[in-house]
């Protein structure tokens, strides 16, 4: 196929980057330049021969400059077939377009920012798409450049052949075709407002590799969503140790959930996308000290994550205490950090608290199909407690009450948690019967010498029958907490009272599989 040695240039820039390099080489070829706005006003401080468009056009710019390309003389220009509408051109007195320099507003960076809807619209580009859509079209006799970095290889490779050639200009318009389709993703996803609506449309910057999936024979990648604002655990920025694992990725992302759960200092410690330890307290220090005295036999090898920043005091206390594959936190000190890095396999990453809700929350593979769901963000304030026993739990209770129902959300069902002082003393996790699950709450916390007396339960899902109220008042439990709405919720109620066992329903339940 022939070379292109392009006469004339549109050239129209929100990313300005190296436009002074693709200016100067085509001044230095003669070629005449067309631009608009800002990028007109960027070029004339670099060389005076550029015309505006709208005095190639002859058509002044009008409501804000929202039509200013959109004319008949750019895109005939540019979409003209040179082997047979050139005579079409002569005739209305055009003239062709051969290279195309145009990139489009920045929809994806605005959006990233703190901008209002009207500011966000404002941004979705009009004329640059048109433009570079027809180019793309038209590449067989037009060259379109949407990428400063291509610049480099375009001005390379017109010095060596005299032009630009056809398996270039084919690639350059795969690249605007590419572009756009994610340009016009990006801004559906922005207008979708539910999942149904966004579900085929996920976006994905890059994706890493793994050595391995949940076991050895797994193959498993980590693919990165694109338009992320805050650093989540796919994106978080890795200050220290190994590659992050098929496991440690999907454990750290359950520690950093629940962590994200509690105002004051808290710590997280999950095994097995389970939280073993879960505290909250005045500091970082004596949070993590009470999560991993919940359980230090699982603490080992775990994920700990904290929702404030990690001080020296609390890393050199990790590293002596036990070994950990990850840690997690909105920030470090620089001497923990210090401290850290004396065990260079710790994986330490560093998150934001705020996270990106950009995509369903849920995704399961099924056989024929996939499931998903929003996320579990549910959150029950005391106030929408219901009492249903005799003796209303008291405000300390009521604490620990609420400090358990945030943990139980995050353990995998059936979910049982006991809790005191705002730390968690045994933890049942994945069990078939409830009751089990409480059984294993209260043998951990008497392997570990913690007293249930006087303790609460919040249990993910009602209790069927009385059976659980049963076991968990041969075990000291003061308080209950759980979604209540059982076909025996009398039966459970007496129970409850008969032990005088203070017990409140939340009217909505956790189950996590």
């Amino acid at each position: 196929m022939s070379i292109v040695k392009p006469k004339t240039a549109l050239i129209s820039l929100s990313d300005k980057t190296n436009i002074k390099t693709i200016v100067e080489f085509l001044e230095e070829k003669k070629i005449k330049i067309l631009s608009t706005g800002g990028t007109y006003k960027a070029i004339k401080e670099i060389t005076k021969n550029v015309i505006e468009v709208s005095e190639f056009t002859g058509f002044e710019e009008m409501m804000d400059g929202r039509v200013k390309t959109l004319h008949p003389k750019i895109h005939a220009g540019i979409l003209a077939r040179r082997d047979s509408d050139m005579s079409v051109l002569k005739e209305k007195g055009y003239e062709p377009i051969d290279l195309v320099i145009v990139n489009l507003y920045p929809f994806e960076e605005t959006i990233k920012k703190d901008c209002s809807f009207e500011e966000a619209i404002e941004q979705i580009d009009i004329g640059g798409p048109t433009m570079i859509r027809a180019a793309a079209k038209n590449f067989k006799d037009v060259v379109v450049v949407t990428d400063p970095n291509d610049y480099k290889n375009i001005i390379n490779e017109w010095n060596e052949k005299d032009g630009i050639s056809y398996e270039s200009r084919k690639s350059l318009s795969k690249k605007v075709f590419s572009t756009m389709a994610n340009y016009n993703k990006s801004i559906y996803s922005y207008l979708s407002e539910d999942i149904s609506d966004s579900i085929h449309n996920y976006e994905f910057k890059e994706s890493t590799s793994l050595r391995y999936g949940e076991n050895p024979h797994q193959n498993a990648s980590l693919y990165t969503f694109k338009n992320l604002k805050y650093r989540n655990i796919a994106n978080s920025n890795v200050i220290q140790g190994k590659e992050l694992s098929y496991n440690n990725i999907v454990d750290a992302d359950a520690a950093w959930e629940c962590v994200r759960e509690f105002n004051n200092p808290s710590c997280v410690i999950v095994k097995h996308a389970n939280p073993c330890g879960v505290a909250e307290s005045d500091t970082v220090f004596n949070a993590y000290d009470l999560a991993y005295k919940t359980d230090p036999t699982s603490a080992f090898g775990g994920i700990i994550a904290f929702n404030g920043p990690v001080d020296l005091a609390t890393a050199k206390e990790i590293n002596e205490r036990q070994f950990v594959e990850v840690v997690i936190a909105p920030g470090y000190e620089k001497d923990a950090i210090k401290e850290f890095s004396g065990k260079k396999n710790i994986r330490i990453l560093e998150a934001d608290l705020k996270q990106d809700n950009l995509y369903p929350g849920t995704i399961k593979k099924v056989s024929g199909g996939i499931l998903i769901q929003d996320d579990d963000h549910n959150q029950v304030t005391i106030d929408e407690l219901k009492c249903v026993t005799k003796r209303q739990p008291t405000e300390e209770e009521l604490k620990d009450l609420m400090f358990a129902w945030r943990v139980a959300k995050f353990v995998k069902s059936n979910a049982i948690v006991y809790a005191k002082n705002k730390q968690t003393i045994g933890i049942g996790a994945g069990q078939m019967s409830r009751v089990i699950s409480a059984e294993i709450a209260n043998l951990k916390a008497k392997e570990e010498g913690l007293s249930v007396e006087d303790a609460v339960m919040a249990s993910d899902a009602f209790f069927p029958f009385r059976d659980g109220i049963d076991k968990a008042a041969s075990s000291g439990i003061a308080a209950i907490i759980q979604p209540g709405g059982s076909i025996n919720d009398k039966e459970v109620i007496s129970a409850a009272d008969e032990h005088n066992i203070a017990m409140v329903y939340t009217g909505t339940r956790h189950f996590r599989h």
